[in-house]
């Protein structure tokens, strides 16, 4: 790319010029060099963009993303660019003795936010099943916002996990999420996009929780599900603070 001219650059399809004007933008943005600034600021022109402010994260992120919707991207938070926002810090607070139970999730970006939660409510391990993504996982990295290696993390099979096992469900016999009175130490089973807690996570929980909904769907995606157990789970066991 550093050797196209502008006559070369202009002869793409607007697609592809704002597909390599984003990937220059973000590459920069995450290894800044002169030479990568000078070369953005030269398809700016090209482009006819106003030239981009320097140190300003917000018109950064907003030249970004008009970059990537000309270049028809797909919007998933993965393709967010990562910013360490001022009132991000280390915690002291301690984890609670809690387990987060990954049951075969599909999703990396699910299981980053899942880790993203976990750790902002501080609600200890988060174990997973042997077909969940895993920390390695760059796209489970990315989603969790920089948070992937800040919680503990563990494969841990179904049969190992610390009782009570609390399962996440949408059974409608199970009393509400709300109402529920959570012991001190405990893990949350939380289940598959597509159909849920498998039969064995089911056949060993020692209990079932629900979020009562009262819309057309029954269920919520798995990632907000937990954020609302979290919020609940945490106001519960630390007090209302």
């Amino acid at each position: 790319m550093q050797s196209l001219t502008e006559g070369e650059f202009l002869q793409l399809s607007e697609r592809t010029r704002h597909k390599k004007a984003g990937r220059l933008l973000r590459d920069n943005y995450q290894n800044p060099t002169a030479h990568g600034l000078a070369l953005y600021r030269k398809i700016e022109r090209w482009l006819g963009l106003s030239p981009l402010p320097e140190n300003q994260f917000e018109a950064l992120s907003d030249r970004y993303h008009y970059h990537f919707y000309l270049a028809e991207g797909s919007w998933q938070e993965h393709n967010l660019l990562h910013h360490i926002h001022q009132n991000d810090c280390p915690s002291s607070t301690p984890y609670l003795p809690l387990t987060i139970y990954l049951d075969n999730l599909r999703s990396a970006f699910n299981v980053g936010s899942i880790l993203r939660t976990a750790e902002a409510f501080r609600l200890g391990t988060v174990a997973f099943g042997k077909q969940t993504p895993y920390i390695d996982n760059p796209k489970v990295q990315k989603t969790s916002m920089l948070t992937y290696d800040k919680i503990p993390c563990a494969r841990t099979p179904l049969e190992e996990l610390p009782r009570p096992l609390i399962a996440l469900e949408t059974d409608p016999d199970a009393p509400s999420l709300f109402d529920y009175t959570f012991p001190s130490t405990f893990s949350l089973l939380l289940g598959n996009e597509e159909y849920g807690l498998s039969h064995a996570a089911l056949s060993m929980a020692d209990a079932t929780v629900r979020i009562p909904l009262y819309g057309f769907k029954n269920s919520l995606n798995v990632a907000s599900a937990f954020a609302i157990a979290a919020g609940v789970i945490s106001h519960q066991l630390r007090g209302k603070k």
